[in-house]
């Protein structure tokens, strides 16, 4: 070839390998980071504009075969790496990006600016460094610590403030809780011992008032034995109510037929209502439920004694229904009605609704007891009322099998029957009560031992031929019980009279231990007419089974 166009070859092949060269530069300054590249003997062979604006290099440093460890020391001289000896600076820089191939951090620019540096081995030696501006990411992320650091600051320092405040709303709550204890142990024990006066009262009371039939002195005998008995029912409910609340109020569930609780509601309530001039209706039901029966019968008491409170004109229901798979009884009335914004008030203790509430007697303390039972026995309690029409009260219970054939009981008021000449034996410690009872009996025709313990009854049956008919006993006697005492005069006589056993204490533990002797069980203050009516039923039943 001719050495001409030898030339003209060459030169078009350096001008191709410029045009490379520029390209290739022009696309490395593209580059957001900073890149160099380094030979096997470290010196610069390749780099873009950011690395040198990165590193801040001078001029005579961004040339073509600079070493790496004279860029690195530039940097260590002018304090890039922070203060110590610069050969150590140095050398531990270059151990870090030619052997440990470390991705590290360093601050440049008096610390203004921080660099994030990475380095990866070439094929034939050398290496390829990376430089990213991290100073912004890095200021972030420390803002975002100390950030969180003061928000957890913040959240310990509420956290133990709220600690703080727990305790001593917990200890509030234990001061309360044990107050509200102690005032309903209180409130037990102060009903019972008023109890006691209150039933020799009551009986002292009712002997007046069946001794003397007319005149003023009956006028007044009947107005002490009124208002005797409307103590008695405030103190019934505040003790009903403190069992409530100290939890001793131990449900006994069982199946039974609702027609029997029906019938004798309807006795009982039959009377008030007449007095009123109201008309008082009981749906007779074969339904059975699954409740206690005492309980249920004080519930539905309550919703009856209410409706026929408040009822001027018109008619009381009582009823039942099949609801969902349940039993709903229902007591209804055609009374004033309650505004649908009180349903929930009327069942929180001593509220009345102003236009009612001084027209009827009562502390507001009833339908408080019948949502606390209905709590204690799983029974729903519910209101529907419309102004002007009525009121319905609905309490859901279980529903049960039959255990016998249901027959619709028959609402008879039940006769007290005869008990004149019946030889009862009393037993009471407190001589008020017994000289009460006694009087009491005595003006029914009975004769009556009058004992104050069980020594005291033992004794004097032993000096009489005479054997007790019925024995009354009081529960808490000054030694022992009355279930002892009885015990006592039945095995020093060698007979087994029927017994009743008299208590102002309404704790189950003494229900059951009553109910196991299979003994007859009255609670203080007594009423006449129950107390009647349970000697005549227990002597009557004893004659019939004598027969």
């Amino acid at each position: 070839m001719p050495a001409a166009k030898r030339r003209c070859a060459c030169y078009d092949a350096s001008e191709a390998l410029q045009y490379n060269r520029d390209l290739l530069q022009s696309a490395l300054d593209q580059v957001r980071h900073g890149l160099s590249v380094f030979d096997k003997d470290m010196r610069l062979i390749c780099w873009n504009r950011q690395f040198r604006e990165l590193l801040n290099l001078p001029t005579d440093l961004g040339q073509v075969g600079v070493p790496l460890d004279k860029i690195l020391r530039t940097c260590a001289q002018r304090g890039d790496f922070g203060g110590g000896d610069i050969d150590k600076l140095v050398t531990d820089r270059l151990m870090k990006l030619s052997l440990a191939h470390e991705m590290f951090q360093e601050q440049v620019d008096g610390g203004r600016r921080i660099l994030e540096i990475r380095t990866s081995p070439m094929p034939q030696g050398g290496i390829v460094t990376t430089y990213s501006d991290i100073t912004e990411r890095v200021a972030a992320s420390e803002a975002l610590a100390r950030a969180n650091e003061t928000l957890e600051r913040r959240v310990r320092e509420r956290t133990a403030e709220l600690t703080e405040v727990n305790e001593a709303l917990a200890v509030a709550k234990r001061k309360a809780d044990q107050a509200n204890l102690d005032k309903t142990r209180f409130l037990a024990a102060a009903s019972h011992d008023v109890l006691q006066p209150l039933n020799a009262a009551r009986l002292y009371a009712t002997s007046l008032v069946e001794r003397v039939v007319v005149g003023q002195e009956a006028t007044l005998a009947r107005n002490i034995d009124a208002s005797l008995e409307a103590v008695e029912e405030i103190l019934g409910v505040l003790i009903e109510i403190s069992r409530l609340d100290t939890g001793r109020l131990e449900p006994e569930i069982s199946v039974f037929a609702l027609q029997e609780v029906f019938a004798r509601l309807q006795v009982e309530f039959q009377p008030l209502a007449r007095e009123k001039g109201l008309e008082l209706h009981m749906v007779a039901t074969r339904l059975w439920v699954r409740s206690d029966r005492r309980l249920l019968r004080r519930v539905l008491q309550n919703l009856l004694s209410n409706a026929i409170k408040y009822t001027a004109t018109g008619k009381v229901l009582l009823g039942a229904h099949r609801r969902g798979g349940r039993i709903a009884v229902l007591v209804c009335d055609t009374g004033p009605g309650i505004p649908s914004s009180k349903f929930q008030l009327i069942f929180k203790e001593f509220e009345r609704l102003v236009p009612t509430a001084s027209t009827v007697r009562g502390l507001g303390l009833g339908l408080s007891i019948v949502e606390r039972v209905g709590k204690v026995l799983d029974h729903r309690v519910e209101v529907q009322s419309v102004l002007g029409r009525g009121s319905t009260f609905s309490v859901e219970l279980p529903e049960a099998e039959p255990r016998v054939p249901a027959e619709p009981a028959v609402a008879i008021t039940p006769s007290v029957g005869r008990i004149t000449g019946l030889t009862v034996l009393c037993i009471e410690n407190e001589p008020a009560g017994l000289r009460g009872m006694q009087l009491l009996l005595e003006g029914w025709g009975c004769i009556v031992i009058a004992a104050a313990s069980a020594p005291d009854a033992t004794a004097q049956l032993s000096e009489t031929s005479r054997r007790p008919d019925i024995i009354l006993a009081d529960y808490h006697l000054g030694e022992g019980t009355g279930v002892t005492a009885v015990a006592m005069v039945r095995a020093a006589t060698g007979s087994q009279p029927p017994v009743v056993i008299i208590t102002a204490d309404h704790s189950a533990e003494v229900q059951r231990e009553v109910r196991v002797h299979g003994y007859a069980l009255l609670r203080k203050p007594i009423k006449a007419a129950a107390l009647r009516a349970l000697m005549y039923q227990l002597t009557r039943q004893r004659a019939v089974a004598a027969e």
